[in-house]
């Protein structure tokens, strides 16, 4: 860790304060893009920052990474104010837009990943061994000096990570990095994503419609609507809370009738010619383990999963609520 991330450890990495922005147009009123949003996130977290599309979040990200100056309000990201400090904060965040790159287009990509060394005045030595790390997790080694404009969109999306953390961010911005991936490419790099938040206690800050990037990587979730911040909370208090009906999956070891009559079952679907039933019940009437117990003084059981609310589905209430 370096000595300004030390010196500034017990800082949020992004703190905001009433932050609002207004786009003025002539001879009509303003549009409030962001109004009033209040924000913490401690280093080392991994938040998903979700809304629909218009909600705000690429205007706040802008403010955030000094983009755009605030009409109003207060923000703080790795304890500097982005706009006035840009430069140095530049080099204390990486960025990567699913939509967007910072690799040089018609030069090899190992090439690119050399002038951003340059950019950052990494130490040689440190930047082999940075980069040596990231080719062997991200398996790049096969593409490394194929020029970009070549490149599959999974290929150079392990490419743009890779230029995002080079220079030993305390903060990442993910605007959409998994858009347009193969599954595969996916969860290699939600895989790469997840160990260096935990191993190296990077910060996220993610933003996607792809809704498993959040599973994987976010224990909180922020939903802003309408440059407002809607819900902020962890993640699993949040399914409890929003996320409907949770699932017994019951696989039996002979066929049944439905299991009707169970204490908080809301409702069964029968499956396999019964011998898969799945049992939709409310937390707050039973719990798995109960509804468990009682299954198995009815029938013979094979085998049990509890399922979790979709997160599309938590999501979809949210936006709604």
């Amino acid at each position: 860790m370096s000595s300004s991330r030390q010196s500034r450890a017990g800082s949020p990495a992004v703190e905001t304060e009433g932050l609002r922005r207004e786009f003025r147009r002539r001879r009509a009123a303003p549009v409030i893009a962001v109004d009033g949003v209040t924000l913490s996130i401690a280093r080392g977290e991994a938040v998903g920052f979700l809304g629909p599309n218009g909600a705000g979040k690429s205007t706040t990200i802008k403010m955030l990474t000094g983009i755009l100056v605030p009409t109003a309000g207060r923000v703080e990201v790795c304890g500097l104010e982005p706009v006035r400090r840009r430069r140095e904060l530049a080099r204390r965040i990486g960025v990567v837009f699913g939509q967007r790159s910072q690799l040089w287009w018609d030069l090899p990509l190992v090439e690119s990943f050399e002038l951003l060394r340059v950019v950052h005045r990494i130490p040689p030595v440190v930047f082999a061994q940075r980069l040596e790390r990231h080719v062997e997790l991200l398996d790049m080694a096969g593409f490394l000096r194929v020029p970009v404009r070549q490149l599959s969109l999974g290929q150079r999306m392990r490419g743009e990570v890779t230029a995002a953390l080079l220079h030993d961010p305390e903060l990442v911005v993910l605007d959409e990095p998994t858009i347009g991936l193969d599954l595969a490419s996916k969860e290699r790099l939600r895989g790469f994503l997840a160990g260096v938040n935990a191993e190296r206690a990077v910060t996220l800050l993610l933003t996607t419609h792809d809704l498993p990037d959040v599973e994987r990587l976010c224990r909180r979730l922020v939903v802003i609507d309408h440059g407002r911040v809607l819900v902020d909370g962890d993640l699993d208090a949040l399914r409890r809370r929003f996320g409907g009906a949770r699932q017994l999956v019951v696989e039996l070891m002979e066929p049944s009738a439905a299991l009707d009559g169970l204490p908080g079952v809301l409702g069964v679907t029968v499956e396999a010619d019964g011998l898969r039933q799945r049992l939709a019940f409310s937390p707050s009437q039973t719990t798995a383990a109960t509804l468990i117990a009682e299954v198995a003084s009815r029938v013979a059981v094979r085998d049990l999963t509890v399922a979790e609310p979709s997160i599309e589905d938590l999501v979809r209430t949210l936006y709604a609520s």
